[in-house]
């Protein structure tokens, strides 16, 4: 399973995926960005966003879905180190949510019975 990682150093931030330099692709689309970033939206978050997902899914998804994956996860980001397990970034790609329940908890609480 993939783990990607992003940290800011005192030259500026690496992303890395599996311990390696992300590709920024931009090959695909050029932001423009000195380098990549994250916690909001910009040309270096989109970069990431598109790095990313292009390393996991391929260039034509990570062009298709990397405006909604910044948004939803790259802009979110918080603090000078962050990490992404690939399973969590494919959850968060098809809506998924992980629930540490039960379905029958889950319901009881749904129904406001507990």
């Amino acid at each position: 399973m993939k783990l990607y990682r992003g940290e800011r150093k005192a030259g500026g931030t690496v992303a890395t995926v599996d311990g390696r330099p992300l590709d920024p692709r931009r090959d695909l689309r050029d932001f423009r960005a000195g380098s990549f970033e994250w916690g909001y939206e910009g040309s270096g978050p989109s970069q990431l966003a598109l790095a990313i997902l292009a390393d996991l899914k391929g260039p034509t998804e990570a062009l298709k879905h990397y405006k909604s994956f910044l948004r939803t996860v790259i802009a979110e980001l918080d603090g000078d180190t962050w990490q992404l397990k690939a399973a969590e970034i494919e959850r968060r790609l098809t809506g998924t949510v992980e629930v540490p329940m039960d379905l029958a908890t889950l319901l009881r609480k749904v129904r406001g019975e507990g």
